[in-house]
């Protein structure tokens, strides 16, 4: 026995059950003549077997109970419950790929300096004289013996002496945001063994023995809301090796002055609003295109902002490379001087021989 039940928008009476004696002689006859009865117009028309007006549905086959296995039955699709002539069952690909989450928002500026955190740092100037606190004079620098001359004066702290971010009798020369880091890269004798494995820029700007890649190195430093942005302009406080602190994970070596591993100028100290000579900060180092609009980019010939010669780290670059052609270019024609002054002089030998 054949049992075919169908429901549909064809106007039927509903649940109608046809019952019919099949035997293998007339199956086929039978087959055709319900499928003739029950067959929307649409399947008339050019439309997929699995369309019907507005509606699309998945082509699946009908469960067969087990008396029915051999018996050939038409097609159903799931969606429309139509028997569709010429059907065949059709399966909804499932995708094999992976769920891919797109961010609803942009990723942060990525930065390859971490944060220091929590570092005492205490205040100092150009021009300051030694003291208890502070052994060393800084009226020369780590890198620069006229630092005071080239700055353009004694860098008054006092808030009597000064004009906003800058000292009231001049304007500076250099950048008055300036800081001190317990490292130096070089000494008497050239560039420092270490500075070549724990300096992160240093194969990039590396030029020759002896010459220092981090005075002007540009810093953050946050101390509440407030960030401020300042350059490397000399070495301390109290050390100058202390490259597991500047450069790693280390906590500062030195214990003097409550432990401090930064100096920092006037400038920075009033930006940062410290309100004696100590203050507590976090600080990194940034690259030049990190560096914000703001008082630090408005003087010095040391600032390549406020230096028309270097306006962007490109024509800095540039500007080095130049320097170094000329360079070599001067010592190729030296080396040529140096190996045709004795060819000349032996043939003026022979020609005065000769006569």
């Amino acid at each position: 026995m054949l049992k075919i039940e169908k429901t549909s928008n064809i106007p039927l009476p509903s649940n109608v059950t046809v019952f019919v004696k099949v035997n293998p002689f007339t199956h086929t006859f039978l087959l055709f003549a319900a499928i003739l009865l029950f067959t929307n117009p649409a399947s008339a028309q050019n439309v997929p077997a699995n369309v019907v007006g507005n509606h699309v549905g998945s082509a699946a086959v009908a469960p067969l109970a087990a008396s029915e296995k051999n018996i050939p039955v038409p097609v159903l699709t799931s969606g429309s419950q139509l028997l569709v002539p010429g059907a065949l069952p059709v399966v909804q690909p499932s995708s094999s790929l992976p769920r891919v989450f797109a961010p609803t928002q942009p990723r942060d500026k990525y930065t390859r300096f971490p944060w220091k955190r929590n570092i005492v740092a205490t205040v100092f100037w150009i021009g300051e004289l030694p003291s208890q606190n502070n052994p060393v004079p800084n009226t020369v620098s780590a890198w620069d013996r006229k630092w005071t001359s080239n700055y353009g004066g004694y860098d008054n702290p006092k808030a009597s002496g000064r004009t906003g971010f800058l000292p009231k009798s001049f304007t500076p020369g250099q950048n008055p945001f300036y800081i001190a880091l317990p490292y130096n890269d070089i000494n008497k004798t050239g560039t420092k063994a270490s500075a070549r494995a724990v300096i992160p820029w240093f194969k990039k700007t590396f030029y020759r023995s002896g010459r220092t890649v981090l005075k002007g190195r540009w810093l953050a430093m946050r101390r509440g809301d407030k960030v401020c942005y300042g350059q490397w302009e000399d070495v301390g406080p109290f050390e100058t090796n202390d490259w597991d602190y500047v450069f790693g994970g280390k906590r500062p070596k030195t214990t003097q002055n409550r432990g401090a591993g930064l100096d920092v100028s006037p400038a920075i100290r009033d930006y940062l609003e410290f309100g004696s000579g100590y203050g507590t900060c976090d600080w990194r180092f940034v690259d030049v295109d990190e560096v914000p609009d703001g008082p630090w980019k408005k003087w010095g010939a040391n600032n390549p902002f406020a230096n028309s010669k270097f306006t962007d780290s490109e024509n800095r670059s540039t500007s080095e490379s130049i320097v170094k052609v000329r360079e070599l270019r001067d010592r190729l024609l030296a080396s040529n001087a140096e190996k045709k002054a004795p060819i000349i002089g032996k043939k003026k030998e022979e020609k005065s021989s000769t006569e």
